[in-house]
This record gives structure tokens, C-alpha cells and sequence, in this order.
């Protein structure tokens, strides 16, 4: 095995589980050893860690742009570092509340017997992060069960190798290894990292991925949370002021070149509305973005694999029949860079992939609708998606959208802004995840929640043993009345 730094390994793929588990053997004896870290630990390691973003800021957006080809430097600031730092100084903030006993009620027949609930740090956690914000989906996990008092083993993705040796080295820097281990490599040492009996795993990436790594700790009845993806819609309703809601919506769509889990997916309009839309879209693009070829600002698609099969769902689409309009204001060549130009797909077929599987690209279908049933009815008789976005002014028809679908989280008359609600808990539901975290949550994801009872010296507990009498008699009678 070799080692740079502390914490980070390397394992041969030959003996990757051996080296794997003895890392979570020796992080898991250290907890025991140690027991539960105490407020003023576990809020000086948030404090180191938010030190050491602040000051390699520039460096971690330097990392993650090499490995896009380009990627905005300010949407790294913003959707990277700001993210992690804001939920660090959450966590800090209220930590103490959030590990203090939760004292809560009994029933009369067992007072004056007491309750609480207790957080307890589950031991060691294993995270397995993605690519598209491959330092931010990395870190707020981690943020979580550190506050939770977590040791913690993180496998990085390989589509971004730039950014996971910076973070293998970052956090080397921070953490001894038997506190925080960072696990560098590709799909068989990730398979390996997922069989591994963590206490629990924190997965976040694609929806086909996270059945297998559910598989793998299911050989350890090992607690997943899943984070995955899947079509995100966008409702307008017919009171929507559609010139802000394309706006917002076109802002969600190519923020990160529509690399996003909660990216809008899909748009469903009222009949007579399409055409407004597509013109108001060619001028939200042009606002945003003047030009994409030399534009810093605007994001490359990762790599060639994943821009290929952006440019094979739309010929598919066109094929198909479905209007192609691309948003392109100074009307650029883009080959050579990997930059996909914002297109509009409209009036896709239901059947093919672009409308089965998750975009992840600059790319939005368009459909239209009659009632606002047939929207619900449409986003109802797919998979539940990680998110929803609902634009309109009437709080009825709002309140019946998001009462008659299900989805992981929503936002209205706006895109993406719930995710950064730390007060919010964010994450999926059926098809799109399992399990959520953020704030308060994101510290009970990693912690287990200890039911306790206190007994009192004195009390009747001896009313409900044997020998039974009179007494007890008496008692089940008025126990089974109430």
C-alpha cells in the first residue's frame, strides 16, 4: 500500500478489502478506546476545518476546474466553499443543543419514572462522494459526522482525480488517520469500500450506483443513506410571472452546465405559454452568459463520456420529432471543449431516454399541459424525484401541488434555494434517495438515538409482577380502560 500523508491510502486493487478493513479496524478501535468525543473536540475539529477552506479557497476551485476542463471559478466559490462553510458554522453554532439529552414525557402509570433520548456517535462511517460537486458533496457529509462524533473513512470519486488527491491531502493536513481516512481510486476499490462493515454509509451519486452500494452493506446489515437523483420537474402554473420564473429556471439549469442532482429536469407549461418561454429563455442565456466558448463562467461537461451521451439523447430526441432550439447567443463553435450550448428540447417522445433518465447536462425538455391535473398526474406516474419546483402566485393551486406530489424536496417560485436552508432537510424519497441530512438532521443521520429509561426509587412497578393479587387486578383494569 502506498501512503502520502497521514490519512490518505492507496490500496492495490489485489488487496484492497484486506487494507480497507484494516483501516476500519484501527479507526474503529481508536473510537472505542477514545469513547465519545466531547463538545470542545468535536467543535475544534469545525473550526480547524473551516480555517483550512477559507485559506485553500482558491486552490480547491483551482483543483475541481482542472478536472471539468473549466468550471466557473465563482460557482466554485459559491456552490463549493460557501456551502461547507456555511454548514460548519451551523453545526457549531448549535451543536451543543443538538448533543444535549432530549428529556421527553412518560405516561402517568410510569411516573415518576423519567425519559430521555441520547445522541450517541455511531463509530465509524464510511462516505462515498461524487464528481459533480466533488469538493462539497465530499466535505458536508463529513461536516455531519464529525459534529455527531463520527471517525470517518472517504472514497472520493475517480472522475475527478485532481480534486480527490487535493481533498486525500487536505485533509491528511487536519485529521490524524484513525480519525479521518481518505480512500483514492476507481470502481473496484469503491466496490471494496461499500462491503465494508461500517457502522453506517453515506452514499451520494447516481440511482443505479446506490442499488449496488445498498447491496453491498446489506451483507453487513450495514444502515445506508442514499442520495441519488432523478428528474426534478418544473411546474408553472398559469398565474406564474414567467418572465422570473424562466429566469430561475434557466439560472438552475446551467449553474455547473446543468451538472447538478437537483438540477431542473424537465418543464411542464400551460398550453399557449411555449413559445413566450423559449423567447424569454434566449434572453435569460444571453443575460447570463454573452458568450460560452471563452466564457470562464460557464462550465464544461466533465468529460467526453458524459458529453457524448448528452449529444446522443438529442439526436435521439431530434430523430424522434422533438423541436431542437439551441440557446447560443453569439452563435459560437463549441467543439474541441467540451461545452455543450444550452438547448431546449421541445415537445419530446414520453418513451425516450431523454425523458427517462436523469439529464445532467445544459439540456431542458419542454412540455405543455391542458389542466394543472395533467401536470401532477404526469410528474405522479414516474419515479419520485429529488426535487420539485413550482412557479405561481395562486397559494391553493401551490398548496395542491405540493400536497399531491411526492418528492425529496421542493421549491416555489424558485430553483434550488431549498438545499441551502440548513434548517432544511435535504434528500430523496423512493427512486431518489433514502434518508436525509443538513443541519440538526445531518447530525441525527450519524447518531444513534439511545431510548432510556430512569426508574424511580420509589414506584409501582411491583403492582404489574407476580404473585399477582387484588392489587394488580385493579390495576390492569384501570391500565386497560384508559
Amino acid at each position: 500500500m502506498s501512503v502520502v500523508g497521514a490519512a490518505v491510502l492507496r490500496p492495490a486493487s489485489s488487496s484492497a478489502t484486506d487494507e480497507l478493513r484494516a483501516t476500519l479496524e484501527r479507526q474503529r478501535a481508536a473510537f472505542l478506546q477514545a469513547g465519545p468525543p466531547p463538545l470542545a473536540e468535536r467543535l475544534a475539529d469545525l473550526a480547524r476545518l473551516k480555517a483550512a477552506i477559507r485559506d485553500r479557497a482558491d486552490a480547491i476551485a483551482e483543483a475541481i476546474s482542472a478536472d471539468f476542463g473549466n468550471r466557473s471559478r465563482h460557482e466554485s466559490l459559491i456552490a463549493e466553499i460557501f456551502t461547507a462553510l456555511a454548514g460548519i458554522r451551523h453545526a457549531s453554532k448549535h451543536l451543543a443543543r443538538w448533543m444535549r439529552p432530549k428529556r421527553v414525557s412518560v405516561s402517568l402509570e410510569l411516573r415518576p419514572g423519567r425519559a430521555r433520548i441520547l445522541y450517541q456517535p455511531l463509530g465509524v462511517v464510511g462516505i462515498i462522494s461524487p464528481w459533480n460537486y466533488p469538493f462539497q458533496l465530499a466535505i458536508m457529509p463529513l461536516i455531519a459526522a464529525l459534529a455527531a462524533g463520527n471517525r470517518v473513512m472517504l472514497k472520493p470519486s475517480e472522475l475527478t482525480p485532481r480534486t480527490a488527491e487535493f481533498i486525500a491531502g487536505f485533509l491528511a493536513g487536519l485529521f490524524p488517520s484513525d480519525r479521518v481516512a481518505t480512500v483514492l481510486g476507481g470502481p473496484e476499490i469503491g466496490a471494496a469500500f461499500a462491503r465494508l462493515p461500517f457502522d453506517h454509509l453515506f452514499y451520494t451519486g447516481s440511482t443505479a450506483v446506490g442499488r449496488l452500494v445498498m447491496q453491498a452493506a446489506a451483507e453487513n446489515l450495514t444502515p445506508v443513506t442514499l442520495e441519488l437523483g432523478g428528474k426534478s420537474p418544473c411546474i408553472l402554473g398559469e398565474d406564474a410571472a414567467l418572465k422570473g420564473a424562466v429566469e430561475s429556471i434557466v439560472y438552475g439549469k446551467l449553474l455547473n452546465a446543468g451538472q447538478t442532482c437537483i438540477a431542473p429536469d424537465y418543464v411542464l407549461l400551460p398550453e399557449g405559454k411555449r413559445e413566450e418561454f423559449i423567447a424569454l429563455a434566449q434572453r435569460a442565456v444571453k443575460k447570463l452568459y454573452p458568450r460560452l466558448a471563452a466564457n470562464p463562467d460557464y462550465t464544461s461537461i466533465v468529460n467526453e463520456r458524459h458529453y457524448q451521451r448528452l449529444r446522443h439523447y438529442v439526436d435521439e430526441a431530434k430523430a424522434r420529432g422533438a423541436r431542437i432550439v439551441e440557446l447560443n447567443p453569439a452563435q459560437e463553435t463549441l467543439d474541441g471543449a467540451r461545452k455543450l450550448a444550452p438547448l431546449l428540447v421541445v415537445d419530446p417522445a414520453e418513451d425516450i431516454a431523454l425523458m427517462r433518465e436523469e439529464i445532467f447536462g445544459p439540456v431542458l425538455p419542454i412540455r405543455t399541459y391542458r389542466q394543472l391535473d395533467e401536470a401532477i398526474d404526469y410528474v405522479n406516474r414516474r419515479p419520485r424525484p429529488l426535487a420539485l419546483y413550482y412557479f405561481g402566485e395562486d397559494a391553493g393551486k401551490r398548496d395542491k401541488v405540493l400536497a399531491r406530489t411526492i418528492s425529496g424536496g421542493a421549491s416555489v417560485n424558485e430553483t434550488l434555494m431549498h438545499v441551502v436552508v440548513e434548517n432544511l432537510p435535504f434528500g430523496g424519497v423512493g427512486a431518489s434517495g433514502i434518508g436525509a441530512y443538513h443541519g440538526e438532521i445531518g447530525f441525527q443521520t450519524f447518531s444513534h438515538r439511545k431510548g432510556v429509561f430512569l426508574q424511580s426509587r420509589f414506584n409501582g412497578a411491583w403492582l404489574l409482577r407476580p404473585p399477582f393479587g387484588r392489587l394488580s387486578t385493579l390495576m390492569l383494569k384501570l391500565l386497560l380502560r384508559r
